[in-house]
């Protein structure tokens, strides 16, 4: 049989000879991501989706998922881990962590809940700009920068200047920008920074296949920290788009907050260490210059502090939600620039919705993605079919991110409603346990709701051929966006 086999190959011509090696390679290629993606904690949707492209269209899909596909950074996770068990002070302990959502969000890996911060919403792009401007010009010893997207605009060119005259003053600014949010801004147009004795990095640099690289795996977290006191977090890019020294009627409409006390400190440590993985400095190093003052009680806020994305072994941002929904007794506000829920969410919301919970969703009219406004369309009209309200924001952009329960528990970050924040990007969120907060935050949705439109919902039957295509392939899509 060997010998038959063998004088087949002698047979074939040299073309295809190489065409069945190649053929041979990347049907056993196929298999191994199969495999490998069958072993991967994902949401059945999105598995299903990338064996539907990797099956059906290997030459397409195979190269796809090398480049697009990783989910988690195992080596990754295992080290940056112990980098963030690495606490460098003791936090106060909060009430709060024996509560459902608290204890699901500590046991798939987050810190616990801390006391005595103080919190202070920040609602628009100008209050962001100002507290921002004020902060990098009020350090003293520290300014730690993670951005998602640095723009080459007014904006922009303003916080370089500032961070680099902090930095000739003697101020140890670091800026680490995501190298694909960032592709245009992360070079040159920083170079005052570095010329003025700052620091930039670069996160995960977009060539595939090589350390420390991945055209899919970004950096989605927005983090400002100054002197290892004073925490801006929330979904505000660094653009004009997002904030400014002056109104603009066009700008996106976004929510953040202003954070001083011990949780302070633990974002501090995440920024650590996701600079000391993307410049591979030492992390002893920069907890040395953080000023002892870090731990100092600031208010009675309870905040619990959640890292999210391939460096951490579990989904807390994403088991906390499902919790909050399942805990959910009175109403659920949810508010977001994308909506596109795995099954599992979206089920817990059709159930809570039949259960009488009142489930309001708060989305732009039109966002800044067609492809996410087609794939929202089926799991909308399941919600609604349920007796969920969906309020339409038409006035801007909404680019804010925020879900509330029953008034006593919120989440605030950079993390939108949908699959990529959910299960692939590196994200941060921050859950606010303490009543008067959430009020203000309940608060703040319920003004914004006053200035949305309800959308009626969509017949059973649709209409619109090109339309029906465009949101069944969205949806196809949906859970690799």
């Amino acid at each position: 049989m060997l010998g038959r086999l063998h004088e087949s190959f002698d047979q074939w011509p040299a073309h295809g000879l190489v065409a069945g090696i190649f053929s041979l390679g990347g049907f056993l290629l196929a298999v191994f991501l199969v495999a490998r993606l069958m072993s991967e904690k994902r949401a059945p949707s999105n598995t299903f989706a990338w064996l539907l492209i990797i099956v059906l269209l290997p030459w397409v899909g195979v190269p796809l998922y090398l480049v697009f596909g990783g989910r988690k950074l195992r080596r990754l996770a295992a080290r940056k881990s112990r980098l963030l068990a690495a606490h460098p002070s003791d936090p106060i302990p909060s009430p709060a962590s024996v509560l459902p959502v608290a204890r699901t969000v500590t046991a798939a890996g987050a810190y616990p809940p801390v006391g005595g911060n103080s919190l202070k919403l920040i609602t628009t792009g100008e209050a962001d700009f100002a507290e921002l401007e004020r902060q990098i010009r009020a350090a003293r010893h520290t300014i730690h920068l993670a951005a998602f997207i640095l723009s080459r605009d007014e904006t922009g060119r303003r916080l370089v200047q500032l961070l680099a005259e902090r930095a000739r003053a003697g101020v140890k600014v670091r800026l680490l920008l995501d190298a694909l949010g960032c592709l245009i801004s992360s070079r040159d147009f920083v170079d005052p920074i570095r010329a003025a004795g700052g620091e930039v990095g670069r996160f995960m640099p977009v060539l595939p296949f090589a350390p420390r690289r991945s055209a899919n795996l970004r950096n989605h977290r927005k983090l400002a920290l100054f002197d290892g006191h004073t925490a801006l977090v929330g979904g505000r890019n660094l653009a004009a788009d997002y904030m400014g020294p002056i109104a603009n009627p066009k700008r996106w409409l976004d929510f953040g907050a202003c954070i001083r006390g011990p949780a302070v400190a633990l974002l501090e440590n995440i920024f650590i260490a996701d600079w000391c993985f993307a410049t591979r400095q030492s992390t002893a190093t920069l907890h040395r210059e953080i000023p002892a003052a870090v731990a100092a009680p600031a208010g009675e806020s309870e905040l619990q502090i959640v890292a999210s994305g391939p460096d951490v072994p579990g989904d807390a941002l994403y088991e906390g939600i499902i919790s909050m929904i399942q805990e959910a007794e009175r109403d659920i506000r949810i508010v977001s620039p994308y909506f596109i829920p795995d099954d599992v969410l979206l089920r817990s919301l059709i159930v809570k919705a039949r259960a009488g919970c009142a489930i309001t969703l708060i989305l732009p009219a039109k966002s800044n993605h067609p492809i996410t406004d087609f794939a929202r369309r089926h799991y909308l009209r399941e919600l609604q079919r349920a007796g969920a309200r969906v309020l339409l924001y038409r006035t801007t952009m909404l680019h804010a991110k925020a879900v509330i329960v029953d008034s006593r528990i919120g989440l605030l970050g950079s993390a939108n409603f949908d699959l990529r924040s959910l299960f692939v990007n590196f994200e941060l969120g921050v859950f606010v346990h303490s009543a008067t907060d959430v009020a203000a935050m309940t608060a703040w949705a319920d003004e914004l709701a006053s200035r949305c439109h309800e959308s009626e919902p969509e017949p059973h039957r649709r209409t619109k051929f090109f339309g029906d295509i465009a949101e069944d392939l969205s949806r196809l899509l949906a859970p690799l966006l």
